[in-house]
């Protein structure tokens, strides 16, 4: 997945990686932002699901969930495409390789939504994967320079509108230090 591999405006091959915990409305927010922006939309989950033939939920329950983060990390690490917003699974931060390798395609940006909000977006834990398995405490991303350290209005839509106008106001600021933007929901 590598057609006419350029440096895009936002670094890389001009990605915007979205990564968060499970039930930050990654894929939602995503795909109103690819939209927005006038590009093209992935999400990890689904080829992960394609490479493997089977749902997340049941290669986690039949194969486990060592099996599981290797699929993720292999997939995300072959992954490249350019000029895309990319959702990521909730579970792709644990792999120090597969983050590398995204953050050299394209600028991360962490969907940050409070844990009393993601217990209500997250009812059904027997369909979440990952997020209804006991894992290692998950990676904190900051960024004192981060252009959102205030809270961002909760629609995927107006969620988008925010990440593209913070997005635009960092690149007016130059992106030599592209560290992760934090977009706080």
């Amino acid at each position: 997945m590598n057609p006419n591999n350029h440096q895009g405006p936002q670094g890389g091959n001009g990605n915007l990686i979205l990564i968060g915990m499970p039930g930050a409305g990654k894929s939602t927010i995503g795909v109103v932002l690819a939209k927005r922006l006038g590009m093209g939309f992935v999400d990890t989950d689904l080829l992960i699901q394609m490479r493997c033939g089977r749902l997340l939920q049941e290669v986690i329950d039949n194969d486990g969930l060592e099996t599981f983060r290797a699929l993720e990390e292999q997939t995300l690490k072959d992954f490249d495409v350019c000029n895309a917003v990319i959702a990521t699974g909730g579970s792709a931060v644990y792999s120090a390789e597969a983050m590398a390798h995204l953050s050299s395609i394209g600028t991360l940006i962490f969907i940050d939504v409070p844990l009393a909000e993601l217990q209500v977006r997250l009812r059904d834990m027997a369909t979440r994967g990952l997020s209804s398995i006991p894992v290692s405490p998950w990676p904190t991303f900051t960024n004192s320079d981060s252009p959102s350290t205030e809270s961002m209005p909760s629609s995927p839509s107006t969620s988008a509108v925010e990440i593209s106008n913070r997005l635009s106001r960092r690149s007016a600021r130059s992106m030599a230090n592209c560290e992760p933007l934090r977009a706080n929901l």
